[in-house]
């Protein structure tokens, strides 16, 4: 996949694509990212992107004349080597609302070109005739397109084959399906009296998975109720939502009672071994 982000500061951007996940899945070429600087693409010495509103009113417009340069030159690459045409994408707030689902409708393009608008927005001709889509990240005012372009670039990223470890990392991730992620917790097992759950500790993959499904199905019925009408709930859910879980009593043998033995299950648990040196594996 090849992402386009047309931006009058590349810099910022530049130091975010470069970075974590992004930076890795760029770097072994599972993700093209080309960083484009609006400001190569004006024509005047002073390299003027912007203008004052016609009609009056405070701040400044970006001109569509280096837009439409700059997606003419990006699309006459593409027309250039065969490819398909790309989507283009102008980030606004007037825009269809970036979600899961959005995004995994476009992680499936070849080429998309993001642009990132700036001060007191964009001259509306670009929207209406430059653009396939108009896309924002929420209901709220940001200084500028840049943080929408990379947020969008994140998670399609995350999408393509390969960047995350686990092949099913992505499905795996909160919003795969309306429902929020469980809760996490690492070491130390117990911090000021705060004890990670038993059932983390207790090594039965089975009940484990199924306290990780209770929580999740809680958390988004209590914390997101939008998103939780929109889940279809098995019987097996609705009987989580009512069930407390325990852990098993054959396993409870396995509980570490000191903070000493709880910091050796966990290292152990880490290793992929059970409390007596044995291999386990995840039946989940």
């Amino acid at each position: 996949m090849r992402i386009d982000i047309v931006t009058l500061f590349p810099e910022m951007v530049e130091a975010v694509l470069n970075t974590s996940i992004l930076g890795r899945a760029r770097e072994k070429g599972l993700v093209t990212f080309r960083v484009v600087n609006l400001r190569d693409y004006a024509t005047d010495k002073h390299r003027t992107t912007d203008d004052v509103p016609y009609g009056g009113g405070g701040g400044m417009v970006m001109k569509i004349e280096p837009i439409a340069r700059a997606l003419d030159a990006l699309t006459a690459e593409a027309d250039a080597h065969g490819e398909q045409k790309p989507r283009i994408i102008l980030t606004d707030p007037r825009g269809r609302l970036f979600t899961q689902e959005l995004a995994r409708e476009l992680a499936k393009e070849n080429h998309l070109i993001l642009i990132c608008g700036h001060y007191e927005g964009v001259d509306d001709r670009v929207r209406q005739h430059l653009v396939t889509d108009v896309v924002s990240i929420g209901d709220y005012v940001l200084t500028g397109g840049e943080l929408p372009a990379l947020v969008i670039a994140d998670a399609l990223t995350r999408l393509q084959e390969g960047v995350l470890g686990d092949e099913e990392a992505p499905e795996k991730d909160s919003f795969a399906e309306p429902i929020l992620e469980y809760p996490h917790y690492t070491r130390p097992v117990e911090f000021r009296g705060w004890r990670v759950p038993d059932i983390l500790l207790c090594g039965h993959h089975a009940q484990i998975a199924r306290w990780r499904r209770q929580q999740s199905l809680r958390l988004t019925r209590d914390l997101r109720p939008d998103l939780f009408n929109r889940l279809t709930l098995s019987a097996e859910d609705r009987k989580l939502l009512e069930e407390e879980i325990t852990v098993p009593p054959k396993s409870r043998k396995h509980l570490p009672v000191s903070s000493k033995s709880l910091e050796e299950t966990a290292s152990q648990q880490e290793r992929g071994k059970d409390t007596d040196g044995t291999r386990t594996r995840d039946h989940s």
